[in-house]
């Protein structure tokens, strides 16, 4: 795909995303109002969508399919629309449901655009703190229009890390309760945000210095997958494949503190 036509999606992309912002944060004030429901695919009791997520993924989708309707779409909560393209984006109209649900202000538009099987263009924009990260393939991931790198913390010590807890109970629970046990006396710290995508930007800016889930759907990772890359840092799997998103278990960081995660989490079992 043209450097060219990449940047021009991506400013379609950007201006979804802040219109989409722009309804989280016009809602987050006054939850009293707003509909909530359990996800109708799933068995966990604690899977919601809000009329909210509904209404910002609209919001996406509409400037999205105004700019390129040939395009794919796959969301989280519209699924896969089927189109036959070479392009397809992927989109989590609210990442950090839960958070926004109980006015705590982590939570996030995420937008990426697929050409094949290469992830060449990311947005990922916090209404609240009104920041914006972008990424191109080969052009560099920034935050609000300055370069970010990922950090150069190399001692897992020396570490602040970041994780997601599964929502459903069965193996990955177990396995993510041993990496836990195993990973948290040897970091400096490990937070857990309730949103996967900005914890993954967040890693591609240095706030944090690596990150690892089990899980994930492809659009928990595709926007910080770019971002992450293009910051310098590395994203696979447990293990070690950069094939993310055949498994949705996810190990992410600086080079260095990548290496030592996904040593230890891959010995886990």
């Amino acid at each position: 795909m043209e450097s060219n036509l990449i940047a021009g999606a991506l400013n379609v992309a950007t201006t979804a995303a802040r219109e989409a912002g722009k309804v989280i944060v016009q809602n987050i004030t006054q939850l009293d109002r707003v509909k909530v429901s359990k996800k109708t695919n799933t068995k966990s009791r604690t899977e919601l969508v809000s009329e909210i997520d509904l209404l910002a993924e609209r919001t996406v989708m509409h400037h999205l399919d105004t700019a390129y309707p040939e395009f794919n779409i796959i969301s989280e909560e519209a699924g896969d629309l089927g189109r036959d393209s070479e392009c397809c984006w992927i989109i989590d109209p609210l990442d950090g449901t839960h958070n926004f649900l109980h006015g705590h202000p982590h939570c996030c538009v995420s937008i990426a655009l697929k050409f094949k099987d290469d992830i060449v263009a990311a947005v990922i924009y916090d209404a609240i703190r009104n920041e914006l990260f972008t990424a191109r393939k080969g052009g560099g991931a920034q935050l609000e229009g300055r370069r970010i790198r990922v950090s150069d913390v190399s001692r897992l010590s020396d570490s602040l890390l970041c994780t997601g807890f599964p929502y459903r109970e069965g193996a990955q629970t177990k396995l993510w309760l041993k990496t836990f046990a195993a990973l948290m006396p040897r970091a400096q710290s490990v937070h857990r945000t309730g949103s996967s995508v900005l914890d993954l930007a967040y890693v591609a800016c240095g706030r944090y210095d690596g990150f690892w889930e089990f899980g994930l759907q492809d659009w928990d990772i595709a926007a910080g997958a770019l971002l992450i890359r293009e910051a310098g840092g590395l994203i696979t799997d447990y293990s070690g494949s950069s094939d993310v998103f055949k498994s949705g278990n996810v190990v992410a960081g600086n080079p260095r503190v990548h290496e030592k995660l996904q040593h230890m989490v891959s010995n886990i079992r």
